[in-house]
C-alpha cells in the first residue's frame, strides 16, 4: 500500500481556509457523521476528554471512511503518548500547552524517527497500514504535520522563537487558556483577549506560519477568519448536541399551555 497523504498538512498553505470540528465523545458514529457533514478537519481530543487509545483507534477509523482529516491532541507533550497516536495512525498531532521553543522542539522529536528524532520503532501497526507500506520508516516524517499550542501570555511572548523551531508546521492559539492567563477567565471575547489574539494570527501572517484556533460559534469563528487565522474549529460534537437540544426543548415547551405541562413531581 502507499503511505497515506496528510491532507490537512497540505491544506493549511493552500490559501484556502479548512474548517473543522472538536471530538469532545469517544463515540466513533459521532466522528463519522460529523466528517460525513463536510468538515475538512476533526480534533480528537484526549487532553480534556476521557478517550483512551483504543478509543482513539476507533474514531481514527471512523473518520478514515469520510472526507475529512484527523488531529490527534494527546493528553500532554509526552513521546511515549504521541507514539501511541502515531502507530495509531495519526499523521496530525496539536501539542498543549507549549510554552518554549525547547518544549517545541521535543514535541517535534516525539514524531520523528531517528536520526531526525526520537520516534520508537515498531514494524506492523495502523500507521504502516500494518506492514504493507514500503519503506514506511525511512517515508513516515514526510507527512508529518506538528501544529503547538500556545495558551498563555508567557508563551505568546515566545511565539516567534516557538514558530521559527524546524519542523514545527502550525500554530494554534488556545482562546480560553489565553484569556484564563490574562485574568479574564472564560471572557473570550474581552477586548484585551481579542486583540491579543488578532495580534497572534498577525505576527504568524509575518512570519508565514499557519495559524489555527477555535470559535465556539460560526461568529467568533467568523471573526477568527478576519483577524487571519487561516484554519479555524467550529464547537465541538458535544456543543451541538447541548445547543441544539436547549433549542428544541425551549420550542416544544413553548408549545405547551402551562396548565398541561408536566408537573415536577408526583
Amino acid at each position: 500500500m502507499d503511505l497515506p497523504l496528510n491532507h490537512f498538512k497540505r491544506s493549511i498553505t493552500s490559501g484556502k481556509t479548512p474548517f473543522g470540528a472538536w471530538l469532545m465523545s469517544a463515540a466513533p458514529s459521532t466522528a463519522e457523521a460529523l466528517g460525513c457533514v463536510g468538515f475538512d478537519f476533526l480534533v480528537v481530543d484526549m487532553e480534556h476528554t476521557p478517550i483512551d487509545t483504543p478509543q482513539m483507534i476507533g474514531i481514527l477509523q471512523a473518520i478514515a471512511g469520510t472526507p475529512a482529516q484527523p488531529i490527534v491532541r494527546p493528553p500532554w507533550n509526552d513521546m511515549v503518548m504521541v507514539k501511541r497516536a502515531m502507530d495509531a495512525g495519526a499523521q496530525s498531532l496539536l501539542f498543549p500547552f507549549v510554552q518554549s521553543a525547547e518544549e517545541a522542539k521535543r514535541a517535534v522529536a516525539s514524531t520523528r524517527y531517528p536520526p531526525d528524532g526520537l520516534r520508537g520503532v515498531a514494524g506492523t501497526h495502523r500507521g504502516s497500514r500494518y506492514g504493507t507500506v514500503p519503506d514506511y520508516l525511512k517515508r513516515a516524517n514526510e507527512e508529518i504535520c506538528v501544529i503547538v499550542q500556545i495558551e498563555t501570555l508567557a508563551a505568546l511572548a515566545k511565539l516567534e522563537e516557538i514558530a521559527a523551531v524546524p519542523g514545527v508546521d502550525s500554530i494554534f492559539l488556545g482562546p480560553g487558556d489565553l484569556s484564563a492567563s490574562m485574568g479574564f477567565i472564560g471572557d473570550i471575547g474581552n477586548p484585551a483577549v481579542q486583540e491579543k489574539l488578532k495580534g497572534a494570527a498577525q505576527a504568524c501572517k509575518r512570519l508565514n506560519k499557519p495559524t489555527g484556533i477555535i470559535g465556539m460559534n460560526p461568529d467568533m469563528a467568523g471573526r477568527f477568519v478576519e483577524y487571519g487565522f487561516t484554519w479555524v474549529a467550529v464547537g465541538s460534537d458535544l456543543g451541538y448536541v447541548v445547543s441544539r437540544g436547549q433549542e428544541y426543548l425551549a420550542k416544544m415547551r413553548g408549545l405547551v399551555p402551562a396548565s398541561t405541562k408536566t408537573p415536577s413531581a408526583y
